[in-house]
């Protein structure tokens, strides 16, 4: 994606969602005197005042978060913390660098698999301001330190690539990324297009598998990946000819990679790119997939379910319209019920909410989280479930500073009406 594209994905996503104004400020938000808002207990943050995009991953009896600190216009630092009986723990530090390409949708990423931790930031491969690599940081169990600024694609074009997700994969890692390769301009003055490839990494950060997953694909939205019983999959927002950008899935099948194919035809006409990627979970062969989408210029959120793996999809449930601002995430709370969250807009103030979908399409009471700032700056809320609770990270904007918080909530507080 080259810069006059970039251009016209902010002007295009910011009339679509109102999360790219800038012009809001979160200011003396008071504690939501709402009900449900007394089921949510915020918890003591491990980041600094200068945090933003904070990343939250759990599996099995392990929780991490990371996010990012920004003291001046240069430096970025990568720190991390696990939770620990109920808290989080010191922040510890994976590296620093003042050649990062930081970004409010293209956040980086950590892992974890049997003790062996990953992680990711993407670092500017030329003076241009929109080439830039993603590099690996690993850290094997049992060691101290973190192996740092490891090639995760071999390219070496100096275009775009990012949008990564993460998931253990037996041993190792798979992996997924938005690239850029084909973008480069040629000697006729033409560019390719934005694809979608993937790969299994190691636990010592060595990229063992790699496959071209789909040849044009939406430029800048969040890609998300399971492992299904039968193979991994990628959930992304597409891009055809006609500039349609509905999400798709591929399927890794008996080892072979699927074509892709649309999880539902919302026929979203839009050139340029919405910003605003799908999010998965996975039990088994089941899978739950919630998106946004502003086909016919009405923004809403919507929540699909599969029972063989992603092969086919029911209808989907509307979860909310109106000003909605999308930012979506989802989550398995047991074999019938998904939670969704997402963002949206109540005057110049973003709310975080959440809620309990059933495989038969009931609808619980909405839960708002904590109120947001109206801005980029507020970046994609994450959720997560460990056991009986539900936790929560996001950044808080206040003025111009920034700081990645967090909370959490019991699943039963989720009534179905």
């Amino acid at each position: 994606m080259h810069k006059p594209t970039l251009f016209y994905i902010f002007l295009v996503a910011c009339s679509f969602i109102s999360g790219c104004k800038e012009t809001s400020e979160k200011k003396d938000i008071n504690p939501l005197t709402d009900n449900s808002a007394q089921l949510v207990t915020e918890m003591n943050s491990p980041a600094g005042t200068t945090s933003a995009l904070p990343h939250l991953v759990i599996n099995k009896d392990v929780a991490l978060l990371s996010w990012v600190e920004s003291p001046n216009d240069s430096l970025s630092t990568m720190n991390y913390s696990e939770l620990i009986d109920g808290e989080w723990q010191e922040a510890q530090n994976i590296l620093s660098g003042t050649n990062w390409f930081v970004n409010w949708a293209d956040y980086p990423m950590i892992s974890e698999n049997n003790g062996n931790l990953w992680s990711h930031i993407l670092k500017k491969s030329s003076a241009g301001t929109y080439s830039y690599d993603i590099k690996m940081n690993i850290k094997p169990k049992g060691e101290m330190l973190w192996k740092t600024d490891l090639a995760l694609h071999t390219d070496e074009t100096p275009t775009e690539h990012g949008f990564v997700s993460i998931v253990p994969y037996q041993n190792h890692f798979f992996v997924n990324w938005l690239d850029g390769r084909h973008t480069e301009e040629n000697e006729e003055g033409e560019r390719g297009a934005m694809t979608l490839r993937g790969g299994i990494v190691t636990t010592t950060g060595k990229l063992i598998e790699e496959y071209e997953l789909d040849d044009k694909t939406c430029d800048c939205c969040q890609t998300t990946s399971a492992i299904t019983d039968n193979g991994p999959v990628v959930i992304y927002r597409d891009r055809s000819d006609g500039e349609i950008r509905d999400i798709s899935i591929v399927r890794q099948v008996e080892g072979e990679w699927t074509a892709p194919k649309v999880i539902h035809e919302d026929d979203w006409q839009i050139k340029g790119c919405p910003v605003n990627g799908p999010k998965v979970d996975v039990l088994g062969n089941n899978l739950v997939v919630a998106w946004f989408t502003a086909a016919e210029n009405k923004q809403k959120v919507q929540l699909v379910f599969s029972s063989d793996g992603g092969a086919t999809f029911i209808e989907p449930v509307i979860i909310v319209e109106g000003k909605v601002m999308g930012r979506v995430d989802v989550l398995w709370a047991d074999e019938e019920t998904a939670i969704v969250s997402w963002m949206e807009v109540n005057d110049k103030v973003a709310l975080f909410k959440a809620m309990a979908v059933s495989a038969d399409g009931k609808t619980s009471q909405k839960q708002v989280i904590t109120e947001m700032a109206d801005s980029r700056k507020s970046g994609f809320p994450q959720m997560e479930i460990m056991e009986e609770t539900l936790f929560f990270a996001w950044t808080e904007q206040v003025g111009a500073t920034t700081q990645v918080k967090t909370a959490k909530m019991p699943i039963k507080a989720f009534s179905f009406n």
